[in-house]
């Protein structure tokens, strides 16, 4: 089993909260000496690909808007693909500004009714406003449903049990255009002009990294970091080709 490209996730694999996971910029700095063609993928929907580079410049990761590959902007991709041009974005603020700047907002009457993560913003009100737009015609579109992530030093509900509550009430089926989505591997692979099976995902989740790139016919390998707690070994040995301590072990693993 041999990888040519790497798709490289965020929180939890390349940073927790305010630090770099030891050996995360070893490795990044690595793929660059040896011309391994990477993406950092990540379905986060809080901040855009800006914020993000920023925010991995500042922990000592050197990166570029265009090396990231957010759950965003394959939705952004995926809608105008199709012609969608009023939307009701259920996203942080940031993401929405620079994301979504080509779409008409409209919470009144949106073709789609695009779902990520609210964190705290998540109220009875915004769940409803969304609902009642379903109910007119809307369509459901998630751009992740992750059931939780690591934060503020404990696992929080992501966005995953509000598109589920929200396909309940609606009868409506949401469209996944994140992680695991096999178009969001498709749309890394394009970028990467490598073919899938070439291309090693590397995450903390074992369900949309590992699991996700496999079914997508990719090589998953998951990390024993961010998410990962020691009962859930089993479970990552079940959804991944390989398991490794950390980002750290990758590039030995690449063999670069």
């Amino acid at each position: 089993m041999r990888a040519d490209g790497v798709l490289l996730d965020l929180d939890g694999t390349v940073y927790e909260e305010d630090r770099a996971i030891a050996g995360a910029a070893a490795t990044v700095e690595a793929l660059r000496r040896n011309g391994v063609p990477f993406r950092f993928t990540t379905n986060t929907t809080r901040r855009p690909r800006s914020v993000l580079a920023e925010r991995l410049r500042g922990l000592g990761i050197p990166a570029h808007p265009e090396e990231i590959l957010t759950a965003p902007r394959a939705a952004v991709d995926w809608l105008r693909l199709r012609g969608v041009r009023r939307v009701h974005p259920l996203l942080a603020e940031a993401t929405v500004r620079e994301d979504f700047s080509g779409f008409m907002l409209d919470a009144q009457a949106p073709e789609a009714v695009v779902v990520g993560d609210l964190g705290k913003g998540w109220t009875f009100e915004v769940l409803d406003q969304a609902f009642r737009c379903l109910l007119a015609g809307a369509e459901l579109r998630a751009v992740q449903r992750n059931r939780y992530w690591f934060t503020e030093g404990r696992l929080s509900l992501d966005a995953g049990p509000f598109v589920a509550a929200l396909e309940y009430a609606s009868g409506r089926t949401a469209t996944l255009v994140g992680k695991p989505s096999p178009g969001f591997f498709a749309a890394a692979a394009r970028e990467l002009g490598l073919a899938p099976e070439r291309i090693a995902v590397v995450g903390d989740d074992f369900e949309c990294d590992a699991a996700g790139a496999r079914a997508s016919g990719m090589i998953g390998i998951a990390v024993r970091t961010g998410k990962y707690r020691p009962e859930d070994e089993q479970r990552a040995r079940a959804a991944a080709d390989a398991v490794l301590d950390s980002i750290a072990d990758l590039a030995e693993w690449l063999g670069v």
